[in-house]
């Protein structure tokens, strides 16, 4: 498709064809990435390194202040809460992880589908932010990882800890969570 100026054309020909030559290399560059098959995740921090959820596993972002107190819980339950007609258990995520601390106090409930039929939620520091991790980069991870949480190692060094959700709740392995 050729396209043509609104107004006469005062511009030089070598000027004109760099601009059109830019404007075929933004395109290509478009549907690159397009093409590029990413997992779309939430991504949080706990303490100092980054942890990440699938972004088709979470169902709502809720105060932490919803939560009531379970009396004589386990140490890794903060209590429950009531979402949509359901109850649903409040775990803290950093016990689960075999008690990682938090840099600040935990602010935020993740309300998560884990796979299982019922919903939990995820004490969490900030609300999450959705990034995009390239595919390939996740099923490397996924296959050497043998815990809850596989290392992926994005470029410029920085590393994402992505969950498996039914990983971190099975109860059977006990301290195999990493």
């Amino acid at each position: 498709m050729k396209l043509q100026p609104r107004e006469p054309n005062d511009v030089a020909p070598e000027l004109n064809e760099l601009l059109v030559r830019r404007a075929e290399r933004v395109r290509q560059k478009a549907s690159e990435v397009d093409e590029e098959n990413v997992l779309w995740v939430a991504e949080f921090p706990i303490g100092e390194e980054t942890y990440a959820l699938p972004l088709q596993t979470l169902r709502a972002a809720v105060p932490l202040k919803m939560v009531t107190a379970v009396p004589l819980s386990p140490p890794h339950v903060i209590g429950i809460l009531r979402f949509q007609g359901q109850i649903v258990t409040a775990l803290s995520l950093a016990s689960l992880l075999g008690g990682r601390g938090w840099r600040e106090d935990p602010a935020v409930l993740l309300v998560v589908d884990p796979g299982f039929g019922r919903l939990i939620a995820l004490d969490c520091e900030r609300i999450p932010k959705p990034t995009g991790l390239p595919h390939a980069l996740v099923e490397e991870a996924r296959a050497r990882s043998t815990g809850a949480a596989c290392e992926i190692t994005l470029p410029g060094t920085r590393q994402v800890h992505l969950l498996d959700l039914l990983r971190l709740m099975d109860r059977r392995h006990g301290q195999d969570k990493r």
